[in-house]
Formats: structure tokens, sequence, C-alpha cells
């Protein structure tokens, strides 16, 4: 059962990847400058290595799905749900990476009104806790998560200064 969560936990990831990746030539060939790209190969290289790690953890472990696994798939899917949300909100200017585009426009929805940073507070860090808890890969989750936000940290922060720097009103 938790076999065919990874597989569309990791089916899930490309479908999305190949989204950004679409997004991401069309928003360069009009002109589009990415911002932040040693940070971004971190981020998305921590990403991999943490579902990796996840799936060894849980791959060497004997436990059985029980209340745990229910409370780490429902946040998973939370996640999931908010990953859906921002792609859609942001349509054609969503990306993994930090890219302006120069018609690139301020999205001021009520969620990312509310939330400065859904794709990585609503979506990423509750998708990779909900992930490890899923699998019981708690090691994972301890280890991993604390290195995983040194880099979403970064971003998070080059993602501020490139907004203020394009947008006056952000």
């Amino acid at each position: 059962m938790l076999f065919i969560f990874i597989i569309l936990a990791v089916a899930f990831r490309l479908i999305t990847l190949a989204i950004s990746i679409k997004n991401e030539r069309k928003l360069k060939a009009a002109g589009a400058m990415e911002f932040g790209e040693i940070n971004t190969r971190v981020l998305a290289l921590s990403h991999i290595a943490f579902y990796l790690c996840a799936i060894t953890e849980y791959g060497f472990s004997d436990y059985q799905a029980d209340a745990l696994t229910v409370v780490g798939l429902v946040i998973y899917l939370i996640g999931a749900f908010f990953l859906v949300v921002v792609i859609a909100s942001l349509n054609s200017q969503w990306t993994v990476k930090l890219i302006i585009a120069p018609n690139h426009f301020l999205v001021t929805t009520p969620l990312f009104r509310f939330v400065r940073h859904p794709n990585y507070y609503l979506n990423i860090i509750p998708e990779l806790i909900g992930f490890a808890l899923t699998l019981h890969a708690f090691w994972t989750l301890a280890i991993g998560l604390p290195l995983y936000l040194v880099p979403l940290v970064i971003r998070i922060r080059q993602e501020e200064g490139t907004m203020r720097a394009h947008f006056p009103e952000y």
C-alpha cells in the first residue's frame, strides 16, 4: 500500500516539475530573468535527497501502517492540495525557480495576501513532513528537514529581495 503512495507522490512531483519546465521555457522566451540559480539547484537536490532518504529509511524498516501513517498522509495531501492551488493561482508564472518576466504581475489573491509564501509554508513544509510521517522516516524528518530548511530560508530571502526590487507595492 505504501509503495503505491511513494509511486504516486513521486509521479505528482514529476508532473509539477513538467509544468514548471514548460512555464520556465515560455517565461525565458519572453525575456524573463532567473535569480538564485545556485540555491535553486541546492533546493532541488535537497528535495530529491529528502525523498530518497525517507524511502530508504522506510525500506529498511519493518513497520506496519498505523494512525501516524494516516496523519502523515493527511498532512501530505494538504500540502499537495495547496501546491495545486498555488500553481492555479500563479498559472504560467509558477516555476520551481525564481524567475521574473518583463510582463510579470504581482498576484494578490487572498491566499497570497494572507500567507506570504504559500508554496513554501503550505506546500513544501507540509509535503515533506507528511511524506516522512507516512513512511515513519523519523531520522529523515529529524535530520533532513532542518537541513532542507537552510536552502529554503535562503530561497525565501532571495524571493523577498527579488520581489521588492521588481514590485514596489510588494
